[in-house]
């Protein structure tokens, strides 16, 4: 039965195969650039881009399991989907339905599939040779094309970077603007239009980005001046530039959230009107779709809490057969949106409690909400650890 499930659903799939650029040895590995490229590497090896492999993210392991088990697919066949931006430098980008027979069978040990996902050459998920490869991204592209397939690689041993004179002894060296003057472009490679299974579109960070700013002036900080790799090519010398960090900081890192939303709280007769603003450049929460804020409303008579409550802004995600809650990337429907919208705001209008002197309002971020953190059961404290972002007080009437 299963079998006969397998091939109709393989049957019914459209496959898609990317154009693989293989990478020399002497390249794969990041431990190769330290010798020139010592403080970038050190600092993208804290990076979540790190640890976007199978083996090294609860989150992302947990998903891939969830979706083998829910389309009774190969654990191989979905790690080679998730691949297309979180490996792309696989060496295999698509599966068919022989190899979902050989995995059914037991026969795929020796496949080119099973070498390609179980490769130590991917096992350091999005590093240097992922970003500083890619030789033209199609912006041309629809939508559904991301990761992998929006891009074409360089010859093994050609590096991109952002500086038009920079040189090496140990690699060709060029020059493109989306390494420099349009950053976003490459960023959106992969971080835009998450699609579920479905089809369903459950975070566009592209198309709610608003603003002028880039996203590496948060992410990657400010430039400082510093040696981007300190083999002395010039003159003798290492050469001085803007540089910025490579450790990539995103919504694990506590100091992202202090202010980043603005908070005003009103009284309106028996209501309480919390105002959020957000002059970010994309929608809060973004990103993939489980993630949270919390209000936290506590309201106060003297100095004594008489009520609290706490109000979720997440977006909730079901699939068929009695609308089911499932993941974002197994969903056919989602609730409304509840995110604070790029450089924009959101009321919410809470009943104020009677007998209450003041109130005190305190908005926390979580990566995960509690629906899908259950249903991945997900064990490490970083999913449901709350970070603080502001907070503000009124006195009622």
């Amino acid at each position: 039965m299963k079998q006969i499930f397998l091939l109709l659903t393989l049957g019914a799939s459209v496959l898609f195969s990317a154009d693989v650029v293989a990478v020399g040895d002497r390249y794969q590995d990041s431990a190769s650039c330290k010798a020139c490229h010592m403080r970038i590497v050190t600092e993208w090896e804290e990076s979540w881009h790190a640890k976007s492999h199978y083996n090294n993210d609860e989150y992302f392991q947990k998903s891939i399991d969830y979706v083998s088990r829910k389309t009774r697919k190969s654990l191989n066949s979905i790690k080679v989907e998730c691949a297309t931006c979180h490996n792309p430098r696989i060496s295999v980008t698509s599966t068919g339905m022989d190899y979902e027979i050989d995995a059914v069978m037991g026969l795929d040990k020796g496949s080119a599939v099973n070498r390609a996902v179980n490769n130590d050459a991917i096992s350091e998920g999005i590093n240097c040779v992922v970003c500083h490869n890619i030789d033209k991204i199609h912006a041309e592209y629809d939508d559904t094309k991301r990761g992998i397939n929006r891009v074409e690689w360089t010859p093994s041993g050609t590096m991109t970077g952002p500086f038009k004179d920079a040189k090496s002894p140990y690699h060709k060296t060029i020059h493109h603007e989306f390494m420099d003057k349009n950053p976003n472009q490459l960023c959106f490679v992969c971080h835009a239009n998450d699609r579920s299974k479905k089809g369903l579109v459950f975070s566009n960070m592209q198309d709610e980005y608003k603003g002028g700013k880039n996203c590496v002036e948060c992410h990657m900080g400010p430039k400082r001046k510093d040696v981007a790799a300190t083999y002395k090519m010039y003159d003798g010398k290492a050469k001085i530039r803007n540089v910025r960090n490579h450790g990539f900081a995103g919504a694990h890192v506590e100091s992202m959230w202090k202010d980043a939303l603005s908070l005003a709280l009103k009284q309106q007769k028996s209501n309480l009107m919390i105002t959020i603003k957000n002059s970010q450049p994309h929608n809060i929460p973004s990103g993939f779709g489980s993630r949270e804020l919390l209000v936290e409303v506590s309201y106060k008579s003297g100095s004594k809490i008489i009520d609290t409550q706490t109000i979720s802004l997440t977006t909730l995600y079901t699939r068929k057969k009695g609308e089911k809650p499932t993941i974002p990337h197994l969903a056919t429907a989602q609730s409304k949106d509840m995110s604070i919208p790029a450089a924009g705001k959101k009321v919410l209008k809470v009943k104020k409690f009677d007998g209450a002197s003041s109130v005190e309002v305190k908005i926390y971020y979580r990566l995960v909400n509690d629906e899908v953190r259950t249903l991945l059961d997900l064990k490490d404290n970083l999913w449901s650890k709350k970070y603080f972002i502001t907070e503000a007080s009124l006195k009622l009437k």
